[in-house]
């Protein structure tokens, strides 16, 4: 059992397991408000191809609707229910995307991968105004292996029960500034995760690419350090998982994993 796994920066993610390729929260540019992209080249035309995409929330650097607008037409993309609503730029691409909003717990298959919605914990409002108008979520994919995706999130309650069993763990280890609000996961809080979910193997994003323009020298370890932090801390709180930590644009190929039961809950 194979699933190949490429990170392109930030949460943006390809992966590829039973034939299917799954984009996670694409983000294309170089500059997004006042953010830089300082690391990693921007991915190449090849991060564009996907089957399905996978939106956690409605952040801008998650949900960015330029890079949905890249897109080829007809391509399913899953967003938090009540995403259209919240997000009026997306009209740009309604009639071009296949675009479906799903809540935790909801499942929707694409060939032999189903992709089931979980909870996260989150500010996953439209910033910079407006109430929550559409919950925060991860995703697990069920296909060869059973891989969660985790979006941006906090440790919280019940986290391993709402995942289920997983073989593959994406988690958010930093940020895009120098201070991480309530909310997300640092190096350390995503080992524990990790100690909690018991995955066989992990991989960190949501790091290490954007960082504020004028910030460089605030606090720079937040943006350098969080992926070896991690490495470190999952050492000492979940020794059993094997942690792939690739460059931008490079994939690691996660093998020996067991199959995952399609669709089935945790």
């Amino acid at each position: 059992m194979v699933v190949e796994i490429t990170w392109w920066g930030h949460a943006t993610v390809t992966v590829q397991d039973s034939g299917v390729r799954v984009l996670t929260d694409p983000l294309f540019v170089r500059r997004l408000a006042h953010l830089r992209r300082r690391r990693g080249a921007l991915p190449t035309p090849q991060a564009v191809r996907a089957d399905v995409v996978l939106v956690s929330h409605l952040h801008a650097d998650h949900l960015h609707v330029g890079s949905l607008a890249r897109l080829a037409p007809g391509t399913t993309v899953l967003l938090p229910r009540g995403a259209q609503d919240a997000v009026p730029a997306l009209r740009r691409v309604r009639d071009r995307l296949r675009l479906v909003e799903v809540a935790a717990g909801d499942v929707v298959e694409f060939g032999g991968l189903a992709v089931r919605a979980v909870p996260a914990a989150h500010d996953g409002r439209r910033l910079p105004y407006g109430p929550q108008r559409a919950a925060p979520l991860g995703y697990v994919l069920a296909g060869e292996a059973r891989t969660y995706f985790a979006g941006d999130t906090g440790l919280f309650d019940g986290m391993a029960e709402a995942v289920g069993p997983c073989d593959i763990a994406l988690l958010p280890v930093g940020g895009w500034g120098p201070f991480l609000g309530p909310g997300h996961l640092n190096a350390e809080r995503a080992a524990r995760a990790l100690a909690e979910l018991a995955p066989k193997a992990a991989v960190p994003v949501h790091y290490g690419t954007y960082w504020p323009i004028g910030m460089e020298a605030v606090r720079p370890h937040e943006f350098h350090t969080p992926g070896e932090e991690f490495e470190r801390f999952a050492a000492e709180l979940a020794p059993g998982v094997a942690v792939h930590r690739p460059a931008h644009g490079h994939s690691v190929r996660v093998t020996d994993v067991g199959r995952a039961g399609k669709g089935s809950g945790g």
